[in-house]
Parts: structure tokens; sequence; C-alpha cells
């Protein structure tokens, strides 16, 4: 009896832990140039304000999301700020934000110098007196690959930024006003936390009862400065928000789930491109090395599993040069395989003299749009927005392409 009791007790253990590790995993992903996602080490910068006595000029990176690691006087007219990545290799997009002023009012060219091989992308943005804007062009010059700004200080601190800053407090202040008032239809959580023990949020768009509704996801910010993306995205959700018949009816009948800041610590760290360990978190989408994508797609599976669903289009949200659609070449036996070509022509059509750049290639690396392809056969889109691309462009791109959305699958 003893030892039946015994064999019981054992069987019951071992059940009970693989039922949780089953619950509590997802499965791996596979692609055709994996890409080593352990951790790297980096070269943290250090926090602190930047003083040339001598000229009555300082700077500073104390604040979420600045990047400066020196400030070196050349001449009496002259300073070098100093540019470092997180750690190499690292796309070469050089990312910069930091807070300066002087002790009187004076005009100074700040010389922006990065490690060999690294070249300039973002023109610089300037919050004075909390107004962002672009610099005017006649400030900036370029001699080889060097680029010197000119800019007029005050004893009040202007931040100069490659792109505006949007912190994680930024980001939470946003996603806490679109859920005011609509608590019946906007539910924040938590996916879990970052390497850093940062909240990763997620909101949870929906209208009456969650079960048996088939999802669609969507992220932004894996990699920190791709703020245009993040407008774009915003300005996404904000439309399915905007409690029209087509969003209402939509929202009925579809799940969303929205990630407004897959990797947080990059974000505050002021990060060119990687998280805290010093990887690409958009290369970790098969064997989920970090722990921001671990507790996203554990919190994705577990939703539809709960749900009894199933995931119909995750859209992730970046920036880059140009405005740009990455599509998944494999559609016929997807979740919705007229969706892509259908979807824009219908922005297309919606935005005057607007062509959609759609670049298709299937994911040979484990990004998330080959995750929802491969793992999900689901339609996956990156959704790229340019670096210059003007805020109204954003703004009409990102109403037009999630109302559309919204009509072509309540039309599925």
């Amino acid at each position: 009896m003893k030892s039946s009791l015994k064999y019981y007790t054992k069987f019951i253990i071992v059940y009970v832990f693989f039922v949780f590790i089953s619950c509590n995993s997802v499965k791996e992903v596979h692609f055709k140039t994996p890409v080593d996602t352990t951790n790297k080490p980096t070269n943290p910068q250090i926090k602190q304000t930047y003083s040339l006595e001598e000229l009555g000029v300082y700077a500073s990176n104390e604040f979420d999301g600045a990047r400066l690691n020196g400030l070196v006087k050349e001449n009496d007219s002259t300073v070098v700020v100093i540019i470092n990545p997180e750690n190499t290799p690292i796309n070469n997009s050089a990312y910069y934000a930091f807070r300066t002023w002087s002790t009187s009012p004076k005009s100074l060219h700040f010389k922006f110098q990065y490690p060999e091989g690294y070249k300039h992308r973002y023109i610089p943005k300037l919050n004075i007196d909390g107004n962002w804007k672009r610099i005017d062009s006649t400030k900036v010059s370029k001699q080889d690959s060097i680029i010197t700004v000119k800019l007029d200080l005050t004893n009040s601190p202007m931040i100069v930024a490659a792109q505006e800053i949007q912190s994680t407090t930024d980001v939470k202040k946003w996603y806490t006003s679109i859920a005011n008032g609509r608590e019946d239809i906007v539910k924040i959580k938590s996916s879990g936390k970052s390497t850093l023990g940062r909240n990763i949020p997620v909101l949870e768009l929906s209208k009456g009862k969650g079960k048996n509704k088939d999802v669609v996801v969507l992220l932004t910010r894996q990699h920190p400065p791709e703020v245009t993306g993040y407008y774009a995205f915003q300005y996404f959700v904000e439309t399915i928000l905007n409690n029209s018949e087509i969003s209402n009816n939509f929202l009925e009948k579809y799940k969303v789930l929205v990630f407004p800041v897959v990797n947080p610590d990059g974000v505050d760290l002021g990060n060119w491109r990687h998280n805290a360990n010093g990887v690409d978190t958009n290369r970790d989408w098969s064997v989920y090395n970090q722990v921001e994508i671990q507790n996203i797609t554990k919190y994705i599976s577990k939703s539809i599993k709960k749900g009894k669903s199933k995931i119909m289009l995750g859209l992730d949200f970046h920036s880059t040069r140009y405005d740009v659609f990455y599509t998944n070449k494999i559609r016929k036996e997807t979740t919705m395989p007229n969706f892509i070509d259908d979807w824009f022509e219908s922005i297309e059509k919606n935005i005057p003299n607007y062509k959609v750049n759609e670049q298709p290639g299937n994911s040979n690396k484990p990004v998330s749009k080959g995750w929802f392809l491969y793992g999900h056969n689901a339609v996956g889109i990156t959704y790229e927005i340019g670096d210059n691309t003007p805020k109204e462009n954003i703004k009409l791109i990102g109403k037009v392409s999630a109302t559309e959305m919204m009509e072509i699958m309540l039309n599925k």
C-alpha cells in the first residue's frame, strides 16, 4: 500500500511538472539562418554631466533615452561629442541624445564623433522649452563623413537627439491616456519584466467576451531609436479605438494584443539597437534566449490557448530610411492568403498619390514576421516608417492602414 502511494505521489509530481512546463513554454520556431542571441558583453554609458569650464559649456546624459559618451573641447568655437554604441557588431545607425547648456548665451559647433566605421544617420531634433523641432538645415555641415551642427546655447538646457525622445515613461503616459474611460475595452496588463526589471506592458483590446476571438498582434520598439514607427503604431492603435462603427464591429469580432515597448531597457538606456544584454531582440524569435521575447511569446501563446483562438495577423512597427512594408512571400496556406494584396490596394486607394513600397521575401533570420508565419501560419508584416517621414504623413498612413485592415478582416 505504501509503495503504491509512493508511486502515485511521484506520478502526480511528475505530471504536475510536465503540465507546468508545457503551459509555460513556447514551441521553438526554426529558421533557415539561425542567429546567436545569447548574451553579449556591453559597454554601458556612464551617466554624468560633462563640464567644459573654460567655455562655460555643459552636456548631460542623465535622463532616460540619452546617449552621450564624452565631451571634449576642440577649440574655442567647437566641441566634440563622443557617441559609442552599447556593443559591436551593430547596425550602422548611430543614435545620440544629450542635454546641453552654457553659462552665458553663445553659438557653438558640436562635432559628432563615432567609432571608426560608423556614420551619422539621424538629422538632429531639438527640444527647446518642451517643444520638439527639426534643426534648421543651415545649421548642419558635413566634411567627408564628419557632421557638425551649430547650436545657440543659453543657460536654459536644450535636448539634442537623433529622434524625439519617447522613453518608457512617455510610452506609459500614452497608453494610460488611451485606456482612460475605456476600461471595458482596453485592459492594461503586463507580459513580464525585462532583463533589468522594467515592465513589458501589453494592452488587450476587445469588446465583450474574449473567448473564440481570433487575434491580431501589434508590436513596436524592438529597436530603441525607431520612433517614427512607434508614432505610426500609436495612430494605428488609436484608430482601432476610435469608437466608429467599424472599430466597434472589429473589436466585437477580434481581440488585439498591443505591445507598445518590446525592449524597454534599450529604450531607456539610449541604445542604438540592442537590449541590456547586447542582443537584437528581433533576431530572437526562434529559441527565446532573451527574457523580453520569452515573456511576450509566452503571453501571446497563453492568450490564444485560453481563448481557443488563433493569430490572424502580426504587425511589427519599425523605422528605417524610407517607408517600406516587409512581407513574406508564403501566403497561400496562411490565415488570410489574400490579405496583403487587398490591404495594400485599399491603402493606395485611400491615400492620394501614395504608392505602397512592398519588399516581399520569406524570413530566413528569426524575426517576428517569420515567427508569425512559421510558428502560427499567420500573416506577418514588418511595418517600417522613414526616419524623416513628416508627422502628418505618419498620422495619415497609420489611420488609413488601420481602417482598411479592419474593413478587410470584417469582410473575411
